[in-house]
């Protein structure tokens, strides 16, 4: 990701659950959105074995934002954090382990 940390607006994981989601995908390769499910799964281990927090940066109807938080789950569709907290998968451009 060609992006600097400094355009991206940091959020609390609490207010994921307000956000909007669009549906389309961000990423625009499948070796991109395959490395992308590889980096979910990582962080999801590290989560779940580790307790670590990763950085997620995605993108909402507003523009990109990011997160730290811990990955304690990964489906094909989202990534799940504590507290029933979901983000779309389709809308992350990076995860930063």
């Amino acid at each position: 990701m060609n992006r600097t940390l400094d355009l991206i607006i940091e959020i609390e994981k609490e207010s994921i659950e307000k956000i909007s989601f669009p549906e389309q995908e961000v990423l625009l390769t499948q070796e991109q959105i395959n490395h992308r499910q590889y980096e979910a799964q990582r962080a999801m281990k590290l989560g779940n074995y580790f307790k670590d927090k990763v950085k997620v940066i995605f993108e909402d109807a507003e523009g990109i934002k990011m997160v730290e938080t811990t990955v304690w789950g990964v489906t094909d569709k989202r990534l799940l954090l504590k507290r029933g907290i979901m983000i779309p998968l389709n809308r992350v451009h990076e995860i930063i382990i």
